[in-house]
């Protein structure tokens, strides 16, 4: 909001060319609004912009950017300019840079840090793909159990300028595993001049450095924390992930779960930064594994060709029949896939769901069912028909089937995450048109083989 109403002066100030009051009220605008007005400014007259900021304020700005901006500014940013932002960035912000660096950047960039960072980054690329490793800070406080109160403080005041958070202290031995993590208030009510250890529980929550980035967003929820220690595989403290930087990973994995059940590949990158080319590329795959799901659609209906041509007015209802089934089906797998992926409930209670959809199925499918055979009664007799035995047939076999079909949704909708997590598969592919075209394909069969049991001798 500030940015925008900010905007038209600042275009103003450019064009005057009148740099010094426009560093003057940069100064005092939060830096997440600055990072936008650049968005929208040529990279020759961003870079400009970006002098007049102050070097640890520019990298907050920088952290802001879209990646595609953040990689325009870097082609035209000089040595020094390059030099300042990345070395004021911190370690996890540097790592999560490099990898969506080009390959004809990341030399140009690694190149203008301090020998000091570039090995940190090395490092921490050295970490998986996805990776807690990759999402840390090494910018912490540590102390040890056995200084006093009032000699961690004093290590505090000393380092706690560069650390990420100084909300937690942690507490090592003398190989640097970690043995507890201590509250800043913990401290600050304890007597200056007794030791450390006598506030130490030795009751602490860790990450390992080879966790999945998704890991650190269940954990730091699940436990209310700001900030979580990474261990690696010897217990040795090497990071820290605090919640701004999670916070990121779950608005990306919200959003690629959001993109998997709509039917269709996640993007790499944001929707406006997507060429044409790579969103049909993500698109059509799906579509075309759908397109020819519904071949099994068509294929069912040729089955029952013959029932069709003997009651032509059960094809007016297929559209009613598949779409209630598809729905009952897609609301399922969403409830499941969500309670999946929030540990509201694990792959061992596969059989309490199975029980409690099929039941709530049963339910949905008998109200639509019933509501259906008296609407279709109904709409028959308005249209000229005289209701007779085989007119209500015809509703209680379009009502049957809504049960039948319904009740089907919601297993199949249920059962696919489940499915797919013990694969190894993310359950968000079991996605609400995937449901539907299978749903379609068994509606076709239960609506039809229905009919051909209630209505023989009817008016087949």
């Amino acid at each position: 909001m500030l940015a925008q109403l900010l905007k038209p002066e600042i275009d103003e100030l450019i064009q005057k060319k009148d740099w010094i009051t426009l560093k003057d009220i940069l100064d005092d605008v939060p830096a997440v609004d600055v990072a936008e007005l650049l968005e929208d400014l040529e990279p020759e007259v961003a870079v400009v912009v970006f002098r007049l900021l102050k070097k640890s304020k520019a990298a907050d700005v920088f952290t802001y950017l879209s990646s595609g901006k953040g990689v325009e500014l870097l082609e035209v940013f000089s040595r020094q300019q390059l030099s300042d932002v990345m070395n004021n960035l911190e370690p996890d912000e540097r790592v999560s840079l490099m990898e969506e660096l080009p390959g004809h950047l990341t030399q140009r960039v690694l190149s203008s840090m301090d020998p000091e960072n570039i090995a940190q980054v090395r490092r921490l690329l050295g970490y998986p793909p996805e990776s807690v490793g990759r999402l840390m800070t090494t910018n912490y406080v540590k102390v040890r159990e056995d200084w006093t109160i009032d000699e961690g403080f004093n290590h505090i005041r000393k380092y706690g300028r560069i650390a990420e958070t100084v909300n937690v202290i942690y507490v090592v031995n003398e190989q640097e595993r970690l043995i507890d993590d201590l509250k800043l208030n913990q401290l600050i009510v304890a007597d200056p001049d007794s030791l450390i250890e006598s506030i130490m529980d030795k009751s602490f929550e860790a990450l390992s450095a080879f966790d999945d980035q998704e890991e650190a967003v269940r954990m730091l929820s699940k436990y209310d924390r700001v900030a979580l220690p990474v261990l690696d595989s010897d217990g040795v403290l090497v990071g820290i992930v605090t919640v701004d930087d999670v916070l990121d990973v779950a608005e990306e994995e919200t959003t690629e779960d959001m993109q998997l059940m709509a039917g269709m590949s996640a993007l790499d990158n944001y929707y406006s930064q997507t060429k044409i080319v790579e969103m049909v590329r993500k698109r059509a795959g799906w579509l075309i594994l759908l397109f020819m799901g519904q071949m099994f659609t068509v294929t069912a209906m040729a089955g029952f060709e013959d029932t069709l041509a003997a009651a032509a007015v059960l094809a007016l209802f297929i559209p009613m029949i598949i779409s209630s089934g598809g729905n009952s089906g897609s609301q399922a797998a969403t409830l499941i896939i969500r309670a999946i992926s929030t540990d509201d409930i694990k792959l061992k209670d596969w059989l309490t769901v199975l029980k409690r959809e099929l039941l709530s199925g049963l339910l949905l499918g008998s109200i639509l069912g019933i509501m259906g055979t008296v609407v279709i009664s109904a709409w028959m007799v308005l249209r000229g028909e005289v209701f007779s035995y085989a007119v209500f047939m015809q509703a209680l076999t379009v009502g049957s089937s809504l049960v039948g079909v319904v009740m089907f949704g919601n297993f199949s909708g249920a059962m696919l995450p489940f499915i797919m997590s013990k694969v190894g598969l993310d359950p968000a592919v079991t996605s609400a048109p995937f449901v539907a075209t299978l749903v379609d394909v068994t509606g076709i069969i239960i609506y039809f083989s229905i009919a051909v049991f209630l209505l023989t001798g009817v008016v087949l």
